[in-house]
């Protein structure tokens, strides 16, 4: 059965497909990770118009861990999936530190076409409703170090079956 996420958020609800054909690793840990209420409260705390907006990170739950904010991660880490899918826009893919197996549960949805991050982000689904609400978020003012001046909120992210969603 294939499924989708539901991403409801601050600026409106986004649905994601999911790439299970290059990238099941990626794709299984994001649904467990999402299943169990993980991304729930969280932010988009870097956005990058043009480029991506990032989410994902636990810390973001809590104002007063700003400071961590983009270093959060679930306690594990998912090894590396490099594929072929190009990086453009509305595609979902993994953030990670140097270590190309170092993807835990911070993620980011492309808003421009950063083709440059091919074969060195593991991309494991796109979006495929709600590019008005990834613009709306893609384009938010953003401070110093690419953190929206209006917290970009992350409400839930639900998965339910791709036929259920219209």
């Amino acid at each position: 059965m294939s499924e989708v996420a539901i991403l409801t958020t601050s600026a409106g609800e986004m649905t994601l497909e999911f790439w299970p054909d290059v990238a099941p690793g990626h794709v299984k840990n994001f649904k467990e990770l999402a299943k169990k209420g993980f991304y729930d409260g969280t932010c988009f705390h870097r956005v990058i118009k043009g480029f991506m907006v990032q989410g994902g990170d636990p810390n973001t739950k809590d104002d007063a861990k700003q400071h961590l904010w983009g270093t959060g991660g679930p306690g594990h880490q998912v090894k590396a999936e490099f594929n072929d899918r190009p990086h453009v826009r509305g595609v979902l893919s993994m953030a990670r530190s140097q270590d190309p197996n170092s993807a835990g549960s911070q993620f980011f949805i492309c808003h421009g076409d950063p083709r440059f991050l091919d074969r060195q982000y593991t991309a494991f689904g796109r979006l495929i409703k709600g590019d008005d609400v990834l613009e709306k978020i893609g384009t938010t003012p953003t401070h110093p170090g690419d953190r929206p001046v209006t917290k970009q909120s992350l409400i839930s992210v639900k998965i339910v079956p791709a036929d259920t969603v219209k």
